[in-house]
């Protein structure tokens, strides 16, 4: 049955308070790969309350908005806004959509504070809320959900995403609590190869660089990265030569149609992508790796990393690291799952590559 309607005081991500009326019903995402929770709190109607949406998951991400644009044909009606931090966002095309609460990823926060976007909206009685997937999602994924599930009246199911959420990551921190002592290899999370040519950007102690520490490795990011993201030599990686490497990819043809990035993600061309993985572990800056020479050089879906379902990618990478103590782990069963209980549209393979064989050598 529909939540009855009710004013509430909340306190959003950036511990700003908010008083809102929930739950509400005109929601403009302010990030369109917020999707990933509207569509497992209104699963049998995923789009019924998004008046607007930024256009990222279109450009960012093709393969989930084809999903769900393939059964939910009408979401291609939807308005669509560019990001705050490009100003390609307009308050009076938001304003006239009428709605009733906007969400906005934390990483908005500052653009939002520049352009007086909260103030604006609050004299008109539109609140804001931050949520965040992407800056430090192991300390705000959880908090974010429960917030969403309170602003949209569903609680129950945003406490029973969460409870799946620690229990696929207990999956992982458990068993290697259970090890005692191991070897921790050391990881070089290759960010978005491909998507231009600068080598290599990479993560700090936070995002994929904090999956890699959860998972039993040293991100070798956080020896020189003190935030989310950044760049490390080539230079550096050569010296450090690392253990293991996984590459972040995705389908960026709206960006970098042709180039030389991963494919991942639902539906993906796996024999492409591996192609191309053995491609990107040619670089000068890899080829006479410790990674390269074991095969340990792999490819995982970029967009894991602005995903409350980063537990999945945690699973695999644990997979990577440890797999004598991960035989029985398969975060393709965990996905599926997810999508099983949680989401609207079925679940497709194509989330990881791994490297095959040995590339040839430039």
């Amino acid at each position: 049955m529909p939540a009855a309607a009710e004013q509430v005081t909340i306190t959003d991500i950036a511990g700003r308070s908010v008083t809102l009326t929930v739950p509400v019903q005109r929601v403009i995402l302010g990030e369109g790969r917020q999707l990933h929770v509207v569509a497992a709190l209104d699963r049998e109607a995923p789009l019924r309350r998004v008046v607007g949406w930024r256009d990222d998951l279109i450009k960012s991400d093709p393969d989930t908005y084809r999903s769900y644009l393939g059964r939910y044909p009408q979401i291609a009606e939807l308005p669509l806004f560019g990001g705050l931090n490009e100003g390609g966002f307009s308050i009076e095309k938001a304003i006239a959509l009428k709605p009733d609460l906007m969400l906005l990823n934390f990483e908005a926060k500052g653009a939002s504070e520049e352009t007086g976007l909260v103030e604006k909206l609050a004299a008109l009685g539109v609140p804001v809320v931050y949520v965040d997937f992407r800056h430090a999602p192991f300390l705000n994924t959880e908090p974010s959900m429960r917030l969403m599930g309170q602003l949209f009246g569903r609680p129950e199911i945003a406490e029973q995403l969460i409870a799946f959420r620690s229990a696929q990551i207990a999956r992982v921190t458990e068993r290697l609590a259970g090890a005692g002592e191991i070897a921790r290899p050391l990881v070089m999370i290759d960010r978005i190869p491909g998507y231009s040519d600068a080598c290599c950007l990479s993560f700090g102690p936070e995002n994929f660089g904090k999956m890699v520490e959860i998972a039993g490795g040293r991100n070798l990011g956080s020896e020189f990265l003190s935030g989310t993201f950044g760049t490390i030599s080539p230079e550096t990686i050569i010296t450090r030569d690392p253990d293991v490497v996984i590459a972040t990819g995705g389908n960026w043809g709206a960006f970098t149609p042709g180039g030389n990035w991963v494919g991942l993600g639902p539906g993906a061309d796996l024999a492409e992508a591996r192609h191309k993985l053995a491609n990107l572990a040619k670089r000068p800056a890899f080829i006479n790796s410790q990674a390269v020479k074991n095969y340990r050089f792999y490819g995982i879906w970029h967009q894991f990393y602005n995903s409350p379902y980063q537990f999945v990618a945690l699973q695999q990478i644990a997979r990577w690291l440890h797999p004598e103590l991960f035989p029985d782990l398969d975060p393709d069963a965990t996905l599926r799952e997810l999508h099983e209980r949680f989401l609207p549209v079925p679940f497709e393979p194509g989330y990881w590559v791994e490297l095959s064989a040995a590339p040839e050598r430039p």
